[in-house]
């Protein structure tokens, strides 16, 4: 028999599911108030992800097989893990940590943290932006563009270890978006601590082993653009090793440690409204 703590304990942690598909319906519902205004966007989207084609095709223009050891194919592979990567922070991550900021700022939080729910998870799942999945689909055809150019698909490993790159790489941008939030804690706006991570982030088009020396230092063990899209590209081609994928996911459920223990402190800080 289990216990009454064990039960009540079951229960609470089946209402997130159903807590994160009310948050979802009610961002589509208020989308799709706005038909036109959701279809522009879902294009706009996908004009963007065409233009971010052009740097690479110029990149390989002229005959060059190879820059740094990735063909154009490869590289394609991994443009695709950026632009699905892309749909989550803008369509999930973004929409919804931005708001908690400008609640934050406001001192309008209380909302949330009144509620008998998991502050951390509320304002995660506060706000979607459901045209980003045009993103999603234009990934999904360049992946397509990709391995024709390759002329092999994906095994089913191959797969699977990209499923769980994806993961990975999901956990460690969700992560540092917490710690950036965090932030906002402690200073009034934190918008070009913001748009400085997005601009960062745009780097993660680019396979690694383009960038040299310090740089990629950088953006592999402090800021890890090549966790998030070069890594689960590696994984998707077969040339991602064992053990550096064990690494990595032992990496990002640190950091999301990390990242939890930071809100946890930043929310003692917290000055409402009628403070």
């Amino acid at each position: 028999m289990r216990s009454e703590d064990e039960v009540n304990l079951g229960k609470s942690l089946l209402r997130y599911p159903r807590l994160f598909a009310i948050q979802l319906r009610a961002s589509l519902a208020i989308a799709m108030q706005y038909r036109v205004d959701f279809l522009i966007q879902g294009g706009a989207s996908i004009f963007w992800v065409a233009m971010a084609l052009i740097p690479l095709a110029v990149v390989f223009s002229e005959g060059r097989e190879s820059v740094a050891g990735w063909t154009y194919a490869e590289s394609l592979v991994v443009l695709g893990w950026f632009t699905l990567l892309k749909a989550l922070l803008e369509g999930a991550i973004n929409p919804s940590l931005l708001t908690v900021v400008e609640q934050i700022r406001k001192g309008t939080l209380d909302f949330v943290l009144l509620k008998p729910a998991d502050a951390q998870f509320l304002v995660s799942t506060a706000r979607f932006e459901p045209w980003r999945a045009a993103d999603a689909l234009a990934a999904l055809a360049i992946f397509g563009l990709a391995f024709s150019k390759l002329e092999r698909a994906p095994t089913a490993p191959q797969l699977l270890m990209g499923l769980a790159m994806l993961l990975i790489a999901a956990l460690v941008l969700y992560s540092m978006w917490i710690v950036v939030a965090s932030a906002a804690f402690y200073v009034v706006r934190i918008d070009n601590l913001a748009h400085l991570f997005t601009s960062i982030y745009d780097a993660a088009r680019w396979p690694i082993g383009i960038f040299q020396g310090a740089v990629r230092f950088l953006f592999t063990f402090v800021v890890p653009l090549a966790l998030m899209t070069s890594y689960p590209a590696m994984a998707l081609l077969g040339t991602l090793e064992p053990t550096t994928a064990l690494a990595a996911g032992g990496g990002a459920l640190l950091f999301a440690t990390f990242a939890r223990l930071v809100w946890l402190s930043s929310l003692k800080h917290y000055t409402s409204a009628s403070s």
